[in-house]
C-alpha cells in the first residue's frame, strides 16, 4: 500500500511538470512491474519466462492484440494491448501499477515493406503512445533497435554506436525515429528510455518470421525435417547474430544497470558475425547431407545495406555486456532444442 501510495505521488508531480529533468528510478524496487508489448513475438515470451524468475510471476504482464495459447495463459498475467490505442494503454498502466515498459511491438523488415502503412503506425505511432505514458508516468522503457536502422551509406565492417545511418527501409527508418525520439525525450523531459541495437537473433523455440536474417533459424527445421534448404540471401552475405539468451540477458542488464552509467541511450549490442555458407558448414557437422540451394530474393538487397560486423565496445566498456555463445556452441544448443521441440 506504501508503495503504491509513494509512487502515485511521485507521478502526479512528475504530470504537474513535464519538464523536469530529474529521472524516477524503479529499478530501486526489488520487484519493478513490467508490460511487455508485443509479448508473443520472438523474444517476449523468452523474456517474460525470465523476468517472472527474477522478479515475481505476477509482477511481469505479457500482452498482445491476439489470443494466446493457453500455455501462456498458464504462466502468467496475460492481457490486450493495442499499442495504437494510447487510452487503453495508459488504463493498463494505471490498473497495473506498472514500472517498466517492454516494448516489443512492431512490425519486422520484410513485413513492414509488404504493409508501409500500417508499418508506420505500428512502428512509429505506438513509439510516441509508449513514449508520452512514460513521460506521463515516470516510466523506464526499453525499446528495441535493430542492425537495420542503419543503411547502405553506413560503415559495415565494423559499425560503430554513433554513426551515419540513413536507412533504406521503414523498419529500420521507424527504429531510427525511436532511437532520436527516444533522446529527445530522454534530455527534454528526463524520461528515463533506453534501448540496444540487436543483431538477428536465433532461438529454437519460434518460427522464423519473414525477416532478412530468418534463414538463420528456419535452417535447423528444414535441415531436420527434410534435409533441404532454400536460401533467400547469397553465400556469402555476412551479418552479425546473437543466441537469443544472450540477446535477453543484455536487456536486463541494460535495464538494471544505473542511469549514471549509461554514456548512451542506443547500444549496439552483438556477439558473432557469419556468413549462410559458414552457418550451413556447421550445421552439416549435425546433419552431413543437408542440401542447400541459393535463391537470392528482395531480402538480399536489405541484407547488402546492413552491418557485417558490429561494433559493440561501447556496451562492453559502459555497463560490462559480453556474450556467452560462438558459432559452434549456438548451433549445437539449437540442435538439441529443435529435437525435443520436434520429438526427434
Amino acid at each position: 500500500m506504501l508503495r503504491s501510495i509513494s509512487q502515485a505521488l511521485l507521478r502526479h508531480c512528475a504530470c504537474l511538470s513535464t519538464t523536469r529533468k530529474t529521472l524516477y528510478t524503479p529499478t530501486t524496487l526489488d520487484n519493478p512491474r513490467v508490460l511487455i508489448t508485443g509479448s508473443l513475438g520472438q523474444l517476449g515470451q523468452g523474456l517474460a519466462k525470465l523476468l517472472r524468475q527474477k522478479y515475481g510471476r505476477d509482477n511481469v504482464i505479457m500482452s498482445d492484440i491476439i489470443k494466446p495459447p493457453k500455455h501462456i495463459l498458464d504462466s502468467g498475467p496475460y492481457i490486450f494491448a493495442d499499442v495504437l490505442e494510447f487510452k487503453n494503454l495508459q488504463e493498463i498502466v494505471v490498473n497495473y501499477d506498472i514500472d517498466w515498459i517492454i516494448h516489443f511491438s512492431a512490425l519486422l523488415s520484410a513485413v513492414g515493406e509488404m504493409d508501409v502503412p500500417l508499418a508506420i503506425k505500428v512502428n512509429i505511432q505506438g513509439v510516441h503512445n509508449i513514449m508520452e505514458l512514460a513521460k506521463q508516468y515516470r516510466l523506464r522503457v526499453f525499446c528495441p533497435s535493430t542492425i537495420g536502422a542503419f543503411g547502405p551509406d553506413s560503415p559495415r565492417n565494423p559499425t560503430p554506436d554513433v554513426t551515419i545511418q540513413r536507412p533504406r527501409t521503414i523498419y529500420g527508418v521507424s527504429k531510427v525515429h525511436a532511437e532520436l525520439l527516444g533522446e529527445y525525450y530522454y534530455y527534454k523531459f528526463g524520461v528515463d528510455i533506453r534501448s540496444l541495437r540487436f543483431p538477428g537473433v536465433l532461438s529454437a523455440d519460434t518460427h522464423a518470421g519473414g525477416g532478412t536474417t530468418d534463414y538463420a533459424v528456419q535452417v535447423f527445421d528444414d535441415a531436420m525435417t527434410t534435409g533441404k534448404f532454400n536460401c533467400y540471401l547469397e553465400p556469402n552475405t555476412m551479418l552479425p547474430m546473437i543466441y537469443v539468451d544472450d540477446c535477453l540477458r543484455a536487456l536486463v542488464e541494460i535495464m538494471e544497470t544505473p542511469n549514471e552509467t549509461l554514456k548512451l541511450r542506443t547500444y549496439n549490442v552483438a556477439a558473432i558475425s557469419f556468413t549462410p555458407e559458414q552457418l550451413f558448414e556447421e550445421v552439416r557437422k549435425h546433419v552431413p547431407k543437408l542440401e542447400v540451394e541459393y535463391n537470392p530474393d528482395g531480402r538480399q538487397s536489405i541484407a547488402d545495406s546492413w552491418p557485417q560486423v558490429f561494433d559493440d565496445s561501447g556496451a562492453r566498456n559502459d555497463w560490462g555486456w559480453s556474450h556467452h555463445y560462438d558459432l559452434e556452441k549456438m548451433v549445437q544448443v539449437m540442435f538439441e532444442l529443435k529435437r525435443k521441440i520436434l520429438k526427434l
